[in-house]
């Protein structure tokens, strides 16, 4: 249609031209206007394919998709010499790819600047992330905050403030809320509502770290949670009857973290049928420079104590005084055989709760009906739960970083899609509002959701259990995936890197996983946690099990101790119907 328009003009104009005369001198005029026409069309696209932005004090220059310097001399030759002057369809599109192409750099250019500040802020001083940010051409003041990171040295703040009593009260303040919600001014001068929120604390409300309700958790995991807390932390610890067991943490070798954690369940059901209070004492897993002052070689480097400062300090003076040993007021690990300590009685003080807990695992389609030693893994369940209740403001940071590797550049990308395209030059962060202040601060990090966590346990294992390929754990996901279809991402723990490599391979989904040297070959457990160092080899584990009981689902292995912890601390975080599907049926318990 173009060319035939095209050729009427010229006949047209030709025809106009032979009116006016027949001289040659007219001819002229007409061809050199139609070449006019044809040149000026040239430089229009020629100067459409070129373009400049500015982004956060940086000048960026763009060029259109499949253009490079070398190239563009050619392209331009093949325009002029062309025996017409009209613009080509796909001369359209290229430019609409050009288009696409300058917006997709730029959303990429400000979720890296985002990124990289908010790096800053994990693993950089005040003065040294106020530089990095000025190099950016940022400041704090208009960097949006990261829903998925944590605050901790507020959080951890909170967190101590629930974990004792104030005054002589004899809980702390629990509420039937979260947080800090009780701190808000309007509600500390209301006279009335600070009345009712002392009964209901005095009535004994429960413990702030059980999420979701009765029918969520194993049963009277509230009430369970409550009393342990109760029973660790006497009102006086100086109370002649109070009497203590002090254990260190298991360290044979061999011992990995998850016998070390299944050791001290049993000394706490030790010292609960006693009526002991279980002092924890030398953790050699945090014996490293991570661990700072008090908190190395310690327990609370991690998670916060098993007890109060007061009832340690009176449990340390008494293991110096012979006559507390020989009336039984202190006791230590020795006092007990391996036995006592690795399949001891259950605490009985609430019943049988585990003789009518309903089990939601699952394996080759059908759900276990009962598992061996139900006591055993109701109880081990409520001790894990009650020694991780808190975490320290170091283990904070270490699921901050983790958290950030993972999902940091997702979290951007959203954050900057809320802000649209003013951001960094017309964005200040406002002071905060006070239901941000006392009411959203206790929202967990964000994280992408839905979550499927994977434990794929290999290497050595083999010599306790049926060991099972990769592609068995996908097969699982996919299962769920076809029940739940906007499940994309699985967050990964394995020690192998052979695991890792094969993930690569399922594109279809989105795979997340601490960044750490993973086990080649058939190296023991031991070897490799060696070759690690003691710092990493605990802090990488540790992540991945507080994201794996956070996950929405969870595939693992029945044979596995790991695997047991993480089913039973989400069966007393709210996740008991999410369900737990192995890949093997041995020995489970």
């Amino acid at each position: 249609m173009e060319i035939s328009s095209q050729k009427s003009l010229e006949k047209v104009l030709s025809q106009r031209a032979l009116q006016m005369g027949s001289s040659f001198p007219c001819q002229i005029c007409v061809v050199g206007f139609l070449c006019g026409v044809c040149l000026t069309s040239f430089f229009l696209a020629a100067l459409t394919s070129f373009g400049s932005f500015e982004f956060g004090g940086f000048s960026l220059s763009t060029m259109s998709v499949g253009a490079s310097p070398r190239n563009s001399g050619s392209e331009i030759f093949n325009i002029v010499t062309s025996t017409d002057c009209n613009f080509k369809p796909k001369e359209t599109e290229r430019l609409e790819l050009d288009s696409q192409s300058v917006k997709e750099r730029t959303d990429d250019e400000r979720v890296s600047l985002l990124y990289s500040a908010w790096s800053a802020k994990l693993t950089k001083s005040v003065d040294e992330e106020s530089e990095f940010l000025k190099q950016l051409r940022l400041s704090r003041s208009n960097v949006p905050n990261a829903p998925h990171l944590e605050n901790c040295k507020l959080r951890t703040q909170v967190n101590e403030r629930l974990d004792r009593r104030p005054g002589n009260e004899s809980f702390p303040p629990w509420t039937g809320w979260k947080g800090v919600l009780d701190m808000n001014p309007a509600a500390t001068t209301n006279k009335q509502m600070t009345y009712f929120r002392h009964q209901v604390i005095s009535e004994g409300a429960y413990p702030p770290w059980i999420t979701g309700s009765d029918e969520e958790n194993y049963p009277y995991t509230r009430k369970v949670q409550r009393d342990i807390w109760l029973h660790q932390h006497p009102l006086n610890c100086r109370d002649p009857n109070v009497k203590f067991l002090v254990a260190d943490w298991e360290r044979l070798p061999g011992f990995g973290i998850g016998a070390q954690l299944a050791g001290m369940c049993g000394l706490l059901a030790i010292a609960i049928n006693e009526k002991r209070v279980l002092v924890t004492n030398y953790y050699n897993r945090a014996d490293h420079d991570g661990c700072k002052g008090s908190s190395r070689a310690s327990w609370s480097c991690y998670f916060f104590p098993e007890t109060s400062q007061e009832c340690r300090d009176r449990a340390f003076d008494l293991l110096g005084s012979d006559e507390a040993w020989k009336r039984g007021i202190i006791t230590a690990k020795e006092n007990y055989s391996s036995k006592e300590i690795w399949t001891g009685r259950t605490p009985r003080l609430w019943g049988d709760p585990w003789a009518y807990l309903q089990p939601t695992t699952e394996i080759n389609g059908s759900l276990i009906a009962y598992h061996r030693k139900m006591d055993c893994r109701w109880w081990r369940s409520q001790a894990l739960r009650y020694l991780m209740r808190f975490q320290s403001e170091y283990m904070c940071g270490l699921l901050n970083v983790a958290h950030h590797a993972a999902f940091g550049k997702e979290a951007a990308k959203i954050v900057l899609k809320s802000l649209g395209k003013e951001w960094p030059k017309e964005f200040t962060n406002k002071p905060n509002s006070d239901i941000e202040d006392y009411v959203w601060s206790s929202h967990k990090p964000w994280i992408p959701s839905p979550l499927l966590s994977m434990h794929v346990r290999m290497g050595d294992k083999a010599c306790e259990m049926k060991v099972v390929e990769f592609e068995e754990y996908m097969h699982l996901a996919d299962r769920i995936r076809k029940r739940f279809p906007h499940l994309n991402g699985i967050w990964l723990s394995t020690e192998m890197q052979e695991v890792i490599d094969k993930s690569k391979s399922y594109s279809n989904w989105n795979f997340y996983y601490t960044n750490v040297t993973r086990q080649v070959g058939n190296l023991t457990m031991a070897s490799y946690e060696s070759s690690l160092g003691r710092e990493t080899s605990t802090n990488y584990p540790l992540v991945n099990f507080l994201i794996a009981t956070e996950a929405d689902f969870f595939i693992g292995a029945l044979g596995s101790t790991w695997c047991f912890l993480i089913d039973g601390m989400r069966n007393t975080g709210g996740k008991v119907m999410a369900g737990y599907l192995s890949v093997n049926k041995d020995r489970f318990w």
